[in-house]
C-alpha cells in the first residue's frame, strides 16, 4: 500500500499536467467542423402532398324518377363504355312503348288500307276516262248526223246526255282519287307522329337503365338497391346513383408551398410516391399550375374567403403520371417531388455553411476579433457568404470571411456562382458558433461527429 500510493499521485499529477498543457494550447481557439468545396450535380426539388384523382371522372345521376330494382356493379368494380350498371322501375315506361308499337302497327294497316282505296280510285278514274272518250265520239257523231237532217232530235239529245253524264262521272271518279290520297297522307302523318312518339316513349325507357359512359372504376355509390331516386340537380342526395372514374389518365393533385409555387412550371418532371404503395415511385409531368392561392386551414380560395385573416397559404399543382398502375384508385394519398431545376457538375458548398455577417463588425478588430473601443460603430449591413478556415504565416488556422453568390439549392447543398473554388475549406459549424465567429478567429478543427438533434434523429 505504502508504493501504490506515491505511484498513483504521481500518475494523477502526470494526467492533471497534461490536462493543463492542452487547455493552454487550446484556449483563444474556437472549435469548428470543416467540409470542402466540391463539384457536384444539384437538383431543386419542390414537394407537395395531395391526393390520386383521375383527369376524367362522373357522377353517374338518376335521370328517371322511380325505385332501383338492381344494381349490376358494386365499389371498385372496372365497368366498360355501354356496360349497364342499374335498373330503376320501369312498367309505366315499358308499358307506353308497347302501346305506341302497337298504335304504329294500326297506323301501318291504315296506310295500307288507303293506298289500297287510291288504287281502286285510280281505276274508277281510268274507267271513267275510257267511257268518255267511247261517249265524246259518239256525241261527235251525232252531232255531225243532226246537221245532216239525218239523226232524229230526241236521239241527238240522249248522246249530249250520255256524253254530259260521262264528264260527270270522270270528274267525280278524280275527286275521289285526291281524297284517297289525301286519306293516305293523314294516315301516313299518323303514322309519323307515332314514329315520334314512339322514340320519345323508347327515351323515357332507356333514361330507367344507367349505363356506363366510357371505361372506368366504381368509386362510390351512395344508394341502395330498393331506394328511391329522383331526377334534380348533380350531386343532390337522392339523385346521384354512383361516381365513375376514368383511371386511363390518373393524376396527383397536390398543394405546394407559396414560396415554393414560383419554381413550379409546366412540363417539369415529377416523382408521385404513395403512402398505400410503399417502395414504388410513379413518374410524372407537371400540367396545371394553380393561379388561386388556397387556405391551407380549409382549402378555400383566398378570392372567395370572406376573412381577413393572414395565414399559410398553397396553391394546387397537378401532375399527370406516365404510366399509371391499377393498383391506384382515386382518394390515395400521395406526394409529389417535382424537380424545378438541375445543373451538373456546379461547385456546391453545404446550405449550412451560409452565414449573413456583416464586414464592418471586423473593422479595428483584434486578432480575436474583439472590436476596438476607439472604433466608432459602423452602420449594419450584413452579407451573405462563408468562412474560409486558412493557415496565417504561423501555421495557424484562422476564419476569413468571403462573400459568396449562390444559385440553385439542393436537399443538402446550394450551388456557388462566385466567390469560391474546388478545394476550399470552409466552416460548417456548429450554428451557433457561426452565429458569432469573426473574421481572423483562430479555429482548430473538431473531428468528432455533431449530436443528432431531436428532429433529425431517426
Amino acid at each position: 500500500m505504502k508504493k501504490i500510493l506515491p505511484i498513483s499521485l504521481a500518475v494523477l499529477a502526470a494526467a492533471g499536467l497534461v490536462t493543463f498543457m492542452v487547455v493552454k494550447q487550446q484556449s483563444g481557439y474556437t472549435k469548428v467542423y470543416t467540409a470542402k468545396i466540391v463539384r457536384q450535380d444539384l437538383t431543386t426539388i419542390v414537394s407537395g402532398t395531395g391526393q390520386i384523382k383521375p383527369k376524367t371522372y362522373m357522377n353517374v345521376g338518376a335521370t328517371s324518377f322511380g325505385r332501383i330494382t338492381h344494381f349490376y356493379v358494386k365499389e371498385g368494380d372496372h365497368v366498360k363504355k355501354g356496360q349497364i350498371l342499374a335498373t330503376i322501375e320501369n312498367v309505366q315506361q315499358e308499358s307506353s312503348v308497347a302501346g305506341q308499337q302497337a298504335a304504329i302497327a294500326a297506323a301501318k294497316t291504315d296506310v295500307a288500307s288507303y293506298l289500297a282505296a287510291e288504287k281502286t280510285a285510280e281505276a274508277n278514274v281510268e274507267h271513267a276516262q275510257a267511257d268518255l272518250e267511247d261517249k265524246k265520239l259518239d256525241w261527235e257523231r251525232a252531232q255531225e248526223l243532226y246537221k245532216a237532217g239525218i239523226m232524229a232530235k230526241q236521239d241527238y239529245d240522249s248522246r249530249k246526255a250520255a256524253y254530259d253524264l260521262d264528264v260527270a262521272s270522270l270528274a267525280q271518279a278524280v275527286a275521289g282519287l285526291n281524297q284517297a290520297k289525301a286519306q293516305t297522307e293523314s294516315a301516313r302523318g299518323h303514322l309519323a307522329t307515332a314514329v315520334a312518339t314512339l322514340q320519345a316513349d323508347k327515351d323515357l325507357l332507356a333514361k330507367t337503365i344507367a349505363t356506363a359512359p366510357f371505361d372506368g372504376i366504381v368509386t362510390n355509390e351512395p344508394v341502395r338497391e330498393g331506394e328511391t331516386v329522383v331526377e334534380g340537380i348533380q350531386n343532390t342526395e337522392g339523385s346521384t346513383l354512383m361516381t365513375l372514374a376514368d383511371m386511363s389518365v390518373v393524376t396527383a393533385e397536390v398543394k405546394v408551398d407559396e414560396t415554393d409555387i414560383v419554381n413550379v412550371q409546366l412540363g417539369q418532371p415529377a416523382d408521385v410516391t404513395v403512402d398505400a404503395l410503399p417502395g414504388k415511385v410513379f413518374k410524372g409531368t407537371v400540367t396545371l399550375v394553380g393561379d388561386q392561392a388556397l387556405l391551407r386551414s380549409t382549402g378555400i380560395a383566398t378570392s372567395q374567403s370572406t376573412t381577413g385573416t393572414e395565414e399559410a397559404k398553397d396553391f394546387k399543382v397537378v401532375v399527370t403520371l406516365s404510366n399509371p398502375s391499377s393498383e391506384l384508385r382515386p382518394g390515395l394519398s400521395c406526394t409529389a417531388r417535382i424537380t424545378t431545376a438541375h445543373k451538373n457538375n456546379v461547385v456546391a458548398l453545404p446550405i449550412q455553411a451560409l452565414t449573413m455577417h456583416d464586414p464592418a463588425a471586423d473593422r479595428g478588430a483584434d486578432g480575436e476579433g474583439v472590436q476596438a473601443a476607439t472604433t466608432a460603430p459602423a452602420k449594419s449591413n450584413p452579407v451573405q457568404g462563408v468562412f474560409l478556415a486558412q493557415k496565417d504565416s504561423r501555421g495557424r488556422l484562422r476564419a476569413k470571411f468571403v462573400p459568396v453568390t449562390t444559385g440553385i439549392t439542393g436537399t443538402t447543398d446550394i450551388e456557388v456562382l462566385d466567390g469560391l473554388k474546388p478545394g476550399d475549406e470552409i466552416v460548417t459549424g456548429p450554428y451557433r458558433v457561426l452565429r458569432t465567429l469573426k473574421n481572423g478567429s483562430l479555429l482548430k478543427r473538431d473531428t468528432t461527429m455533431p449530436a443528432l438533434s431531436a428532429s433529425s434523429a431517426p
